[in-house]
């Protein structure tokens, strides 16, 4: 892997961003807009947000940078950009790494943004210091990402690279105890719950909640951190040139 070509690839991605409103208004806007739709459906229930507010800012990063990554990524493939970026030095690591900085850096925007926006004016409270509330948010938001990169290797189409959330997002909602305590549910599905990265990400951010420190709110972060390498890994594994 190439430093200079990782670092042309990820400013090659921004400059295009840049010349697309309406994706960085998904990212940047669409989940403090989702955060405050929820923040005012339960207003008149005191307490419910500030109980269910964290974890759903861990989730909406994740949804809409897992979608925003898939597409785009296999844009570039449909395109033939890959296939001509490939005839060049450029490896796939390069690549790879390059499309994680980039949307990395998004994604890590888009989280203190929504998290900001859920304090500050969303007036949620949590016991826990509102920075590690970000770090977890952040690192949620660039684990949709990796995944997303995942996704656009094994989809043909913008239209199949959505379907895959049914696959790998929707579960990850039902099982990573948002709506249910996870040591609560059947054995079969605790089983799998431990084996799903935003099952750690809510167990994080529900630490941080309720005030816990040290391995409390890091472990489950370190075992984020795992997935996401290697998904990445896995995603410049199977990177194709080009969809037939």
């Amino acid at each position: 892997m190439n430093g200079l070509r990782t670092f042309a690839t990820a400013g090659r991605v921004l400059r295009q961003l840049s010349h697309d409103e309406r994706s960085i208004a998904l990212m940047l806007i669409a989940p403090s807009l989702l955060v405050g739709l929820f923040a005012w459906l339960f207003s008149d229930q005191e307490g419910v947000f500030d109980i269910y507010g964290p974890p759903i800012l861990a989730l909406f990063p994740f949804i809409i940078m897992f979608l925003i990554t898939s597409i785009t990524t296999l844009r570039e493939r449909r395109s033939g950009t890959l296939e001509r970026l490939m005839t060049t030095p450029l490896g796939k690591a390069d690549f790879i790494i390059g499309y994680a900085l980039a949307f990395g850096l998004m994604a890590s925007i888009q989280a203190v943004v929504t998290v900001s926006f859920a304090v500050l004016v969303c007036g949620l409270d949590t016991d826990g210091p509102v920075w590690q509330l970000g770090l977890v948010a952040v690192t949620d938001a660039v684990l949709g990402m990796a995944l997303g990169l995942l996704a656009s290797a094994f989809a043909r189409t913008e239209f199949q690279a959505v379907q895959f959330m049914p696959l790998i997002v929707f579960p990850q909602i039902l099982l990573g105890g948002l709506f249910m305590p996870r040591e609560d549910m059947p054995e079969a599905l605790y089983a799998i719950s431990k084996v799903l990265p935003l099952s750690y990400a809510i167990d994080a951010i529900n630490a941080v909640t309720a005030g816990d420190e040290g391995w409390d709110v890091y472990g489950p972060l370190l075992v984020v951190a795992g997935f996401l390498v290697g998904a990445l890994i896995l995603a410049s594994l199977t990177l194709r040139r080009r969809t037939p």
